[in-house]
């Protein structure tokens, strides 16, 4: 490990964030003693360096003052002797004396501002110099330990952004067959796939095992409509709603189409005879949208349309159980991607849906959590078109995101300390000379938030979102609830969080200053 490197990492970490220590001096203390020492060494050094370039530059200075009074003493006694040898000339040539004399005064003194003016800015701009050669160093030096710190992390090799393109032309293939087979059916209209998740936002917990996740939003389809209700059973840290469908009308007026019976003004027998069941008698529990039948319905989706697909000649389709979603996995011997497909109705027209996506580990069939992923995508996106093409916000994220698995540490708590840092902290901020520095915040604030036992849920009543991320009033200023609502009620979990955070911080401080 570059030395230099190693006490620039190892003096911050002790000096900025000192631990407290027993009354013996351990092997750390003695460690911090030294490297105290040899900093303040050095900073003798540079006052003595300094000290010695300030005076180089006062007795320059000193010897250009002595040289101008040297001047302009001569000058005086040449004056005074020629001013007496025109006093014994005519009056017109004492009076042309007198004006060059004036003359000569003036133009004296002009000269001597001038050296002076000339001096000045020569101090100027040399401390100028010395001042942007100084910060650039600085940055050289920060981005020298940001690139020792990359080296020392092991990446992901994956390309997400590569896989992503592929899952999203996968998805425009299958949306056009669904809207053909669905055409003339009584079953929600599927609009275009979101991608959502990780991957779609540019990081990945795991390598191996990255979900490709996409949210695929439903219309009601002819004669139906759809209706949110908000469920007060639920928890109050989370939002749940159930879909009610209604029948509409089409005798008249724009619900009027062509080939179609009313469902509420047709004879039962004619409309079985004529015409498809409603919705109401295939995905719904009783006037209910139900999650888990839309589910069961996708996988005959996705199983029935795969062999028309491009993709099918090279690609396998295997799929995966869900009861709340459609997974699937397509491989073609190399090459392997695993794919979720969630539903959700959209909340109005904002990036807030209902969807299928559990929270709990028991849900019922007929609820639908209030989802904000299309949400942070569009964050991470917002993000993304005014960071510099060299940003590492989302190396900081997946690195943390890697760091805590097997702790009590979710991977939405890091990810929702990292969203909040990115709003607060200037996009320029996060280049590899600041990785450091954005690294430490990170740390920071989850220690923050363990000691608190708080932290904020990141788009749910935060008022400082971008305004291009459109939120129902009720969410944006909404009441906002605590991730970590559960260290306040469990004395023993928060005391166990605070453990795993100091576990954590070891297994941190031993990436950045493991040896080479």
């Amino acid at each position: 490990m570059d030395p230099v490197v190693f006490l620039f990492v190892l003096l911050k970490s002790l000096i900025q964030y000192p631990q407290p220590v027993a009354d013996g001096l351990d092997e750390e203390t003695r460690l911090r003693m030294e490297v105290r020492a040899k900093h303040l060494e050095w900073e003798r050094l540079h006052l003595e360096q300094e000290m010695e370039r300030v005076t180089r530059k006062q007795v320059q200075l000193l010897k250009l003052v002595t040289v101008a009074v040297l001047l302009v003493y001569l000058l005086v006694l040449w004056f005074i002797g020629w001013k007496s040898s025109l006093r014994r000339e005519v009056d017109e040539e004492e009076n042309r004396g007198a004006n060059e004399e004036q003359l000569g005064n003036v133009a004296a003194h002009e000269e001597g501002n001038a050296g002076n003016e000339a001096v000045n800015e020569a101090e100027i701009a040399e401390n100028n110099n010395d001042v942007e050669i100084a910060v650039q160093e600085e940055d050289d030096f920060d981005d020298r330990i940001g690139q020792v710190i990359m080296e020392r992390i092991q990446w992901p090799v994956q390309d997400l952004q590569a896989g992503c393109e592929w899952i999203t032309n996968l998805m425009d293939n299958y949306s056009l067959y669904f809207c053909h087979v669905l055409a003339n059916s009584f079953y929600p209209v599927l609009q275009r796939a979101i991608g959502v998740g990780s991957a779609f936002e540019g990081w990945s917990p795991r390598e191996q095992d990255v979900v490709y996740r996409v949210l695929i939003p439903m219309t009601p389809p002819r004669g139906h409509s759809f209706h949110l209700e908000l469920d007060s059973a639920g928890q109050r840290q989370v939002r749940n709603f159930r879909v009610r469908v209604q029948l509409e009308c089409t005798c008249t007026g724009e619900q009027q189409a062509e080939d179609m019976l009313c469902f509420l003004h047709h004879p039962e027998e004619e409309l079985r005879r004529n015409q498809g069941p409603s919705l109401l008698d295939t995905l719904c529990t009783g006037s209910y949208l139900d999650v888990q039948k839309t589910a069961r319905w996708f996988y005959q989706l996705v199983r029935a349309i795969w062999p028309a697909l491009p993709q099918s000649h090279n690609w396998h389709l295997v799929l995966l159980p869900s009861t709340r979603s459609c997974q699937f996995k397509v491989t073609n011997g190399s090459e392997s991607f695993r794919i979720e497909m969630l539903f959700g109705v959209r909340r109005d027209d904002s990036a807030v849906f209902v969807s299928s996506q559990t929270r709990e580990a028991h849900t019922a069939s007929t609820i639908w959590p209030e989802s904000y992923a299309v949400a942070e995508v569009e964050f991470f996106k917002h993000i993304a078109r005014q960071a510099p093409p060299d940003s590492l916000h989302l190396k900081c994220l997946q690195f943390f995101t890697r760091l805590p698995l097997g702790f009590g540490f979710s991977t939405y708590t890091m990810k929702t300390i990292v969203m909040y840092l990115l709003n607060v902290t200037p996009v320029t901020s996060w280049r590899r000379r600041d990785l450091l520095e954005r690294l430490q915040d990170v740390m920071d604030s989850l220690r923050l938030c363990v000691q608190t036992k708080h932290l904020n849920h990141f788009i749910v009543g935060n008022q400082r979102l971008p305004q291009d991320i459109n939120l129902p009033p009720d969410v944006q200023t909404g009441e906002k609830y605590n991730l970590l609502h559960n260290l306040a009620q469990d004395p023993h979990a928060h005391s166990q969080a605070i453990h795993e955070y100091l576990v954590l911080k070891k297994w941190y401080k031993r990436i950045l200053l493991a040896e080479d």
